[in-house]
């Protein structure tokens, strides 16, 4: 269950349907837990701020911005200015939760004796995939620059953000590393 959201997109005047207009503010966004696309419905009166990060559930005493969620989105479904957005939201949340994705990195195991997990992020091959496994059995990854001054990667968070946008257009893989089915 997504507890936040980024904010992708703002539409004050509602989706266009072939009738015109539905008249209902809408935001779609990014949750952060389990990286859905969702369409928010915000409270009246409340815009919501394209790139500002919302809470989708009442945290201590304060409401959220927004009165439900309407439903999960597919990734044909977002608005230009939302597949626009997508990437630096992604971004921003990779840097925010960077703990949770260098996870990844220190604990991807072999899926078989030819092929493992980090393989499936783009741009990593054999000999880097060798060299992440090599040095993460010397001492596990502080930091995204940690990373990158061990490995030479220019930007590591990157190849996240990369597969988690492969994984949201639909792509057809086997393995899901980032998003919830």
């Amino acid at each position: 269950m997504e507890n936040s959201a980024y904010v992708l997109d703002y539409l004050p005047n509602g989706r266009q349907t072939e009738r015109g207009f539905h008249k209902e503010p809408l935001a779609i966004g990014l949750g952060v837990t389990e990286l859905k696309l969702l369409e928010i419905v915000p409270k009246l009166g409340r815009p919501l701020k394209v790139g500002e990060r919302i809470p989708l559930l009442p945290a201590g005493a304060e409401a959220p911005p927004i009165d439900h969620v309407r439903r999960r989105l597919g990734y044909e479904e977002l608005t230009t200015a939302a597949r626009s957005e997508l990437e630096p939201a992604l971004e921003a949340l990779v840097l925010a939760e960077a703990p949770r994705f260098l996870k990844f990195f220190n604990e991807a195991p072999a899926v078989s004796r030819r092929f493992h997990l980090l393989e499936l992020l783009p741009g990593i091959g054999k000999k880097t995939m060798q060299a992440i496994v090599d040095e993460r059995r010397r001492a596990p990854f502080a930091s995204f620059e940690d990373l990158a001054r061990r490995l030479r990667l220019p930007t590591p968070e990157r190849l996240i953000v990369a597969r988690i946008e492969q994984e949201l257009s639909g792509a057809d893989d086997k393995y899901r590393l980032f998003v919830a089915p």
